[in-house]
């Protein structure tokens, strides 16, 4: 019988990329505090703490969860150095977009397994978008369109949707641009026996 496999996260893109897959889960969101783990470990690069955040989330769902596999993820930010966060206002998005605007930025996924308060498995993996140089009219036809993607990603937009037009390259993976690389976690899930190999 496979093993059961949690998901410590309320992320929609996550789920969905998951029941494509057609990997069996339920959800069980962490109850870790972002932004303090965050202020408390400021000297972390972006892809150290992407893979703290998921390995904190991992942890402490796994520690209220005995006997079954628990998925933490986390995806950050980075653009000019400075790990960025989710903006609280569609207001500030123009701004963001601006900044990006003709530059990359960079996607740094963290995942963590725990079983039993243990780690059995991590991995992490970057990947580089890069802006083009959007027009000002595309701009403001972006911003009327993308209603929650402003606030509901780091970046201001879902790669999977209308977000996809405002780049010109993408170096990495399809699944860890959603922040869920989802090949090796698959790997990592037959090698402990939770889905079949």
């Amino acid at each position: 019988m496979p093993e059961q496999l949690v998901l410590a996260s309320g992320s929609q893109i996550r789920r969905l990329v998951l029941e494509q897959a057609q990997v069996p889960f339920t959800i069980n969101k962490s109850s870790v505090d972002e932004a303090e783990l965050k202020c408390a470990n400021s000297a972390l690069s972006p892809k150290e703490m992407a893979l703290l955040l998921g390995r904190a989330k991992s942890s402490d769902v796994s520690n209220r969860m005995p006997d079954v596999f628990v998925l933490g993820a986390d995806q950050t930010m980075e653009l000019n150095g400075e790990l960025l966060d989710k903006l609280p206002d569609a207001s500030l998005a123009r701004d963001r977009l601006i900044k990006m605007r003709g530059r990359p930025h960079y996607l740094h996924s963290g995942l963590s397994l725990h079983r039993d308060g243990n780690e059995v498995w991590s991995w992490s993996q970057t990947s580089t978008i890069h802006v083009r140089e959007f027009s000002e009219g595309f701009l403001d036809a972006y911003l009327e369109k993308a209603g929650d993607a402003l606030t509901a990603s780091v970046g201001a937009y879902a790669y999977e949707g209308l977000g996809a037009q405002l780049f010109e390259k993408v170096e990495g993976d399809y699944y860890a641009i959603l922040g869920l690389p989802l090949l090796p976690f698959l790997n990592a899930l037959r090698e402990l026996g939770v889905i079949e190999t």
